[in-house]
């Protein structure tokens, strides 16, 4: 069988993740795991199965027999339970990292509890650790708890209750055990810095749940909150997604814990996501905020703030590494085969090169929303913003990138112009509201003139809606955005034609919604964005259309797996998930979804109006 058969590659979307808030681990249905960068998400990889089935590395623990799965999470936690069903009994192995810092159980070890329920069940354990993206020379031993596996900078110890033997040829771990009913076992990896650490697995579980649990939105029926409802679980389990992105230390949050999972199968649309895009800043604050996450919040704002403390507004980047790093040089590994043959597998991205003139507006989005909570400004702060703003107002006539990162070459894209009069717009309520000294004139004109530029320029009579650049009659979804950021208002016909042509021409199967339908400069094609299917749903509400909003989100919701995870996109024809997975920004969408339906259906928010209702003027129906 080729490695690119899609036996050896489960779907996407059946993969769970378990982390510690510093680092990710997908886990398939049938117990292995396939991807685990360490010591951080960005770092390379132990095991990367999930890249290439052969060379990457997998850690699995499964009957001999054969099974049927059943999988769920503990309650309102990322502790993942994988039941495993045969002829002769029952087995649940359960999956956990403890949070870094937020226990007093060492953040570096992998758990696997191995437990029986009933009957007897063989189990297999199979380790192959490939350190480095399997780059690294690989050494393993038998030493004192168990086998130490050592590459050029990483080791792992798998400390397990049973006999392992080692397979040198092959650079593998394997051990055999047969659990009878009540039986327990716990096999924990202790990767670098955690070898010989003192470990109560038992206590390590219960907190872990226990720290999960206290960070989970819990609202009751009688509350009248925005988030109840049927979808109630889908947001616990995006704001529980969200959180475990996000890195404990610096506060900055992943738009995915993977890299290189194609958005087109066998093609070569295949990025880094192990990075934080500013372009999210606004609508997470948003959703943290209203979901009472306000701890994450506020250290991912501030660390954000620390990025922009620059005084060439230039150098601010539209994505940094979690550590804040600037350079993400984008690289090729060429050994790896790629997830079911999707090459280059990269690691790195080189749009952090890029010009995008829209994560300005963005920023200011997410200074505004904090500032509606009551965070004020210092001195120093606004001066970074105050440099933002008068950036923007020199350079928003200049072509760039666009929020979807094209590689064609730069253009003079709409959402980047109306931006562009988004940071201005904010720039000058923050400074009016906050008493802060700022050229309020000169803004004014220049918000004034971009307006006036993208309706001249950015709207298209005969298509009747915003298109994606000057000069083009192309439609892009974040034309959806327009009136959620103020520009117009929702009930505008300019507005209300862009949100009919756009589901005429991007949207299939109802709940679906495409990027645009431009050249983008790559061969190949990709699924449905989960996140403008979200800002279909959003529009719609705050457009009045609530029932047909409703719908809308209750067929995407249908598309999440059973765990409650989504990937970048959907095959609309397969349901199939595509592009890296969990993908933050689509559970961004999911949470203000959810909110901007609550809000329209007459329900409470626990902070100030929703963006897309403070910024806009929506009719909002009873």
């Amino acid at each position: 069988m080729s490695v690119t058969d899609s036996d050896a590659y489960p779907p996407i979307e059946t993969y769970g993740v378990v982390g510690n808030l510093e680092t990710c681990a997908l886990v398939a249905p049938d117990g292995s795991i396939d991807w685990f960068p360490f010591p951080h998400l960005e770092s390379p990889s132990i095991l990367a199965a999930i890249l290439d089935a052969e060379r990457g590395g997998r850690f699995r623990i499964a009957p001999t027999d054969s099974f049927e799965t059943e999988r769920r999470y503990v309650d309102d936690t990322n502790v993942l339970e994988t039941t495993f069903r045969t002829d002769d009994g029952t087995v649940t192995v359960t999956d956990f990292l403890p949070p870094a810092g937020r226990t007093d159980h060492p953040k570096k070890v992998l758990y696997r509890k191995l437990a029986c329920t009933d009957g007897n069940v063989e189990v297999e354990v199979e380790l192959e650790p490939r350190f480095d993206y399997g780059r690294a020379e690989t050494s393993i031993e038998r030493v004192d708890g168990g086998v130490l596996a050592e590459g050029d900078e990483e080791r792992t110890l798998l400390e397990s209750p049973i006999d392992l033997e080692i397979d040198d040829d092959r650079g593998r771990i394997t051990g055999e055990a047969s659990l009878e009913a009540a039986d327990e076992a716990w096999f924990m990896l202790r990767c670098t810095g955690a070898e010989d650490a003192d470990t109560d697995p038992d206590a390590a579980l219960a907190e872990t749940i226990q720290f999960w649990t206290d960070r989970a939105h819990d609202c009751d029926p009688e509350d009248d909150c925005a988030f109840e409802g049927p979808w109630h679980d889908a947001v616990v389990r995006s704001e529980l997604v969200l959180t475990l992105l996000t890195h404990a230390e610096s506060g900055g949050i992943a738009a995915a814990p993977t890299t290189s999972l194609p958005e087109d199968i066998g093609g070569v649309r295949n990025w880094d996501y192990r990075f934080n895009w500013f372009r999210d800043a606004g609508f997470t604050v948003q959703a943290l905020m209203n979901l009472g996450t306000a701890d994450e919040a506020v250290d991912y704002f501030d660390w954000f703030m620390d990025l922009c403390q620059t005084d060439d507004p230039a150098a601010i980047q539209p994505l940094y590494g979690l550590h804040g790093e600037s350079t993400l040089e984008e690289r090729e590994l060429d050994h790896f085969e790629g997830y079911r043959g999707s090459r280059p597998v990269r690691i790195g991205n080189g749009a952090a090169e890029q010009r995008q003139h829209d994560t300005y507006g963005e920023l200011l989005l997410a200074v505004d929303e904090m500032h509606q909570y009551g965070r004020e400004l210092d001195a120093d702060e606004w001066m970074r913003i105050r440099d933002i703003v008068e950036y923007v107002r020199e350079i928003w006539t200049e072509p760039d990138a666009g929020i979807w990162e094209v590689r064609g070459g730069d253009d003079h894209f709409v959402f980047s112009k109306a931006m562009c009069w988004s940071a201005l717009d904010r720039g000058l309520s923050i400074a009016i509201d906050g008493g802060h000294d700022a050229p309020l004139e000169e803004w004014r004109d220049a918000r004034e003139t971009i307006r006036s530029d993208v309706l001249e320029n950015g709207y298209d009579d005969e298509t009747g809606a915003f298109v994606q650049s000057y000069g083009s009659d192309a439609l892009d979804a974040t034309g959806l955005l327009l009136p959620v950021v103020g520009f117009l208002p929702f009930g505008d016909d300019r507005i209300q034609g862009t949100i009919d042509a756009i589901e005429t021409t991007l949207v299939e199967d109802d709940a679906f919604v495409r990027r645009y339908d431009g050249d983008d400069g790559l061969p190949g094609d990709e699924g449905a964005f989960v996140l403008c299917s979200c800002w279909l749903i959003d529009a719609l509400a705050l457009s009045g259309r609530v029932e047909e909003a409703q719908s809308r989100f209750e067929t995407l919701r249908s598309y999440l797996n059973p765990l409650g995870l989504v990937a970048e996109e959907i095959d609309p024809e397969t349901g199939a998930h595509l592009g890296n997975y969990p993908q933050a920004f689509s559970h961004i969408g999911i949470v203000n979804s959810a909110l901007y339906l609550g809000y329209a259906r007459g329900l409470e928010t626990p902070g100030p109006a929703p963006m897309g209702i403070r910024l806009g003027d929506p009719v909002v129906s009873s």
